[in-house]
Order: structure tokens, then sequence, then C-alpha cells
């Protein structure tokens, strides 16, 4: 089978990528595990690091049909669209986040549904997509009321994704993401960038900067359960779903202040100084607006798992990106 992964040079892709390759199969429109003969990686810079000959690496403006084209053919069973524009940089150039975020997944679900052979389609939402006057723990069923234009265009992608399916164009699945942390890499525009940059600068010798308060809520995912969840929502059944295939994953609620107090448990009270609290208005009032814990019951019964706590999702970082050495 041939898969799509768009932002396959960013965390997520590449990750899935090379879990899939090691994995070797992946669900076909049955259900049925088939060898993975061909995964594409989409993005508009290439992909690093590959060099089995199951890869193919395209770089390109997925907001333009000739690309999509070009990617997406009747052989492609399986679809993960991960490329987007940041929360904050949604914010900061409206026009350029609809193009990517909303006019580039229609494009692709159009697509889809142009070749007729109804693929699998992962779209990656966000917890985004809620915002406002929210319970204590938000349900599947709130109401989508996002107070950013980042969440807004997930919403619509939802919505995309959820009609395609009922169409029986695609068989889709939104899968709304928690808070990946820790990122490895440079820090980019997203408001929630911060997450792992004061885990990831302070383990690598290097100041951080923390915009928010010490109680902000998070609600977080590892990158080793955020690729788990994105293959296992990819392979249950889609009607596992119901009228909605829109999901929100379960991930771990905790505070800025406990993540601090776990990568001083971890690596030391040298390691926590090298973070400078400094307030940001623009980033407090994106962050404030998202809620800090969900009520996960329906992602537990289709088996969804999350991390047991920040000090394990410290410790992954470590052991994966650090090979288990901490800068003094």
């Amino acid at each position: 089978m041939e898969v799509l992964i768009t932002g396959g040079a960013g965390l997520l892709g590449a990750r899935l990528a090379r879990q899939l390759l090691e994995r070797g199969t992946l669900a076909d429109a049955q259900g049925k595990q088939t060898p993975i003969s061909r995964i594409t990686l989409l993005d508009v810079v290439p992909a690093q690091g590959f060099t089995d000959e199951r890869i193919k690496i395209v770089t390109g403006d997925i907001a333009d049909p000739k690309t999509i084209e070009s990617v997406i053919s009747p052989a492609t069973q399986s679809i993960f669209h991960f490329a987007a524009i940041v929360s904050g940089h949604a914010e900061a150039d409206f026009d350029l986040g609809m193009r990517i975020n909303f006019d580039a997944t229609r494009l692709i679900l159009e697509r889809a549904r142009h070749n007729g052979n109804r693929p699998r389609v992962v779209f990656t939402s966000s917890v985004a997509v809620f915002g406002g006057d929210l319970p204590a723990k938000v349900p599947d069923t709130q109401v989508l009321t996002p107070q950013s234009s980042y969440g807004a265009q997930k919403v619509m992608g939802e919505l995309l994704v959820t009609d395609y399916s009922r169409k029986g164009f695609i068989d889709g699945r939104a899968l709304r993401m928690p808070t990946v942390c820790v990122r490895p890499g440079a820090p980019n525009k997203a408001a929630s960038s911060f997450a792992s940059g004061i885990i990831r600068e302070p383990l690598n010798g290097v100041e951080a900067v923390c915009p928010v308060a010490p109680e902000t809520p998070m609600w977080l995912l590892s990158p080793r359960y955020a690729i788990n969840s994105l293959i296992h929502g990819h392979d249950i059944d889609g009607s596992a779903f119901g009228y909605s295939r829109a999901l929100s994953l379960p991930g771990l609620a905790t505070t800025v202040q406990e993540m601090v107090a776990a990568l001083e448990r971890v690596a030391g009270s040298n390691v926590v100084k090298r973070i400078r609290w400094e307030r940001d208005d623009a980033i407090i009032k994106i962050v404030n607006s998202w809620p800090g814990n969900f009520d996960t019951k329906r992602g537990d019964a289709m088996g969804f798992k999350r991390d047991a706590d920040f000090d394990s999702i410290v410790r992954a970082y470590v052991e994966d990106e650090l090979k288990g050495q901490i800068a003094a």
C-alpha cells in the first residue's frame, strides 16, 4: 500500500515515517494489515535522514493543486495530514493560515474524492477548537467555540473530514492532539512552543524563557504516545467514531509548575535554574483560551493510551534525544 504524510519533514511526520518503516504494515480499507510499499513525505523542505527505498521525498506547496495531484493517486490508501501553519503564526497571518490550514485540507480531500478509492485519512486537529467558558473537563460533545484563527481553521477541517466520511468519499479521523512535549529541535511559532522549550533548553544547557504563569494548565502527550495514537487512530475501524469523526485524544493534565517540578526531579535544581519567567501577554491570551483537561471516556474506550506522568515524558526525551546525557 502507498501512504502520504504531509508535513513529512516535521517532528510527527518524520517520526511516524520511521515507525511505519519499522512496523511495515498499516490497515487497508478492509481493515487488513497490508505491507507498506511506498511512503511519500511532502513538505516545503525535504525530509532528512531517510535511506529506505520505500521513502519518496517531495517538496512543494501543499496548497497548490498540481502538487496535491502529484502525491495523491488512486494507489494512495492512507493519508496522514499534519502540515499546518501553527497557532501563533496563523493568528498573525490570517491569509496564510487559511490557505494552508483550510484551503490545502480541502484540496487533499477533494483529490481523494476524485480518485474514488476512499482512503483512510488522519487529520491532526487541536484542543484549540475549544475556548471561552468551558467545564472543568471538556467532553467531545462540547460546543466548538475557538478563540483563535488557528482553532477556527481546525474546526473547519474537522467538519470537512466528518462530512466527506459521511458521504463515503474518505474514511476519515480528526484527532485532536494535546500539546506534544517534549519536541526536539528549534522553537517554532506555535503559542505552545514554550512547553517544550522550558524542558528541552535547560536539559541541553541553554537558558529558556517561560512566558506564562506557573499555574497555567496544560494538556500534554509525549512524541512516543503521539505517534502510537496516530497509528492506532488510523487502524481502528471508522465506524468506532460514530456520528462524529473528531476525537479528543487522551493526554496528561498538568500545570507548568508541575512540569518544572518534574524536570527538577529528573535532572536536578541546577537545570531548573536555567528557566527565566518573563510574561508575554500575546501568548498568555492564546494559551489561556485552551482547555487544560478533558473527559476522554470515548477515547479511552477506543483503546487510545496516554503518558502516566510528566516525569516519564522528561525521561523519554532524555533517552530518545540526549542518549541519557544531561548538560551539567
